[in-house]
C-alpha cells in the first residue's frame, strides 16, 4: 500500500501572529515556520501503518516556496520515504492545491491520501473535500480513528453530535483530526537520514495547473482587544448595561 501525505509550511503554532503595518497580510519575514499540526498527525498515522506492515511506501508532498523543503524533510525524518515539492512562490488557494494533488495522485497512484483536516493559517478546511471530488474518491473527514482491512477503510469521524463511523472502499481520502494520534518527535539520527532521502522538485506548470489566485485580500486586521470587565451592584444595573452598553438585550 502506498500512502500520499500532503504537508503545508505554516507559521509555527507557538508564534504570535502579527498583522503587517499596511494591513496587506500577516508578517512572515524572520518568523519561525513549521509543519501544519494537523499534517503532522497525518504523517504520524501513515508512519504507524508502515510500522504495522500495512503500508509499504509513504510519499510526502508540499506546495510552496523552496523553503518548504524543510517541511518535507521533517516528514521524512518522521518516517516518510521520499518527498515531492511543487514549488510556488505566491499564495496557492485550496482549489489550486487540490488540482495539483490530483495530478500527483494520478502519477503516483496511492491507495490512500492522508491530509490534515485544515491548515492553521487560513483555516479553510477545503482541500481534502475538493481533492475527493476531483478524483471521484470516497472521503472520511475529521478522522479520530482509522482501521484498514480487506481493501477498505473504516473511519470514525468527529461530528457535531458525537461520533460517526463510515466505511470507505480504497483508494480513498482521509483528513485527520486532533484525537487520531500524538505525533512523534524526530530523533537526531532520523533527521540526518532524512537529508539523504530523495526529494523531487516540480512546478505547477509541469502539472498543467494555473495557480493564479481567484480571491483578493482587501485588508487584514487584528481582532479588537477585549475590554476589562466591571462589577455591577444589582441585577437592574446589569440589565441596564446589557441594554445600553453591550447592546445584547
Amino acid at each position: 500500500m502506498k500512502i500520499l501525505v500532503p504537508v503545508k509550511r505554516v507559521i509555527d503554532y507557538n508564534v504570535k501572529v502579527r498583522v503587517k503595518a499596511d494591513g496587506s497580510g500577516v508578517e512572515t519575514a524572520n518568523v519561525k515556520m513549521s509543519m501544519n499540526p494537523f499534517d503532522e498527525i497525518a504523517v504520524e498515522e501513515a508512519v504507524r501503518l508502515k510500522e504495522a506492515g500495512t503500508a509499504t511506501e509513504i510519499v510526502a508532498v508540499s506546495i510552496g516556496p523552496a523553503q518548504a523543503q524543510d517541511t518535507i524533510r521533517t516528514a521524512l525524518a518522521m518516517g516518510a520515504d521520499r518527498g515531492i515539492l511543487v514549488q510556488a512562490d505566491g499564495p496557492v488557494e485550496p482549489l489550486a492545491v487540490a488540482k495539483i494533488l490530483k495530478a500527483i495522485v494520478e502519477a503516483e497512484k496511492p491507495d490512500l491520501v492522508f491530509l490534515g483536516k485544515q491548515a492553521i493559517d487560513d483555516d479553510a478546511n477545503q482541500t481534502g473535500q475538493m481533492l475527493a471530488a476531483l478524483l471521484g474518491w470516497p472521503q472520511g473527514t475529521f478522522a479520530a480513528k482509522l482501521e484498514l482491512a480487506d481493501g477498505s477503510a473504516t473511519v470514525t469521524r468527529e461530528v457535531d453530535g458525537g461520533l460517526q463511523t463510515v466505511k470507505l472502499r480504497l483508494p480513498a481520502i482521509v483528513t485527520t483530526e486532533l484525537g487520531l494520534n500524538q505525533p512523534r518527535y524526530a530523533s537526531l539520527p532520523s533527521i540526518m537520514k532524512a537529508k539523504k532521502k530523495p526529494l523531487e522538485t516540480k512546478n505547477a506548470a509541469d502539472l498543467g495547473v494555473d495557480v493564479t489566485p481567484r480571491l483578493e485580500i482587501i485588508e487584514t486586521r487584528e481582532p479588537s482587544r477585549r475590554t476589562a470587565g466591571v462589577r455591577v451592584g444589582s441585577v437592574g444595573e446589569l440589565v441596564d448595561k446589557l441594554k445600553s452598553e453591550a447592546g445584547v438585550l
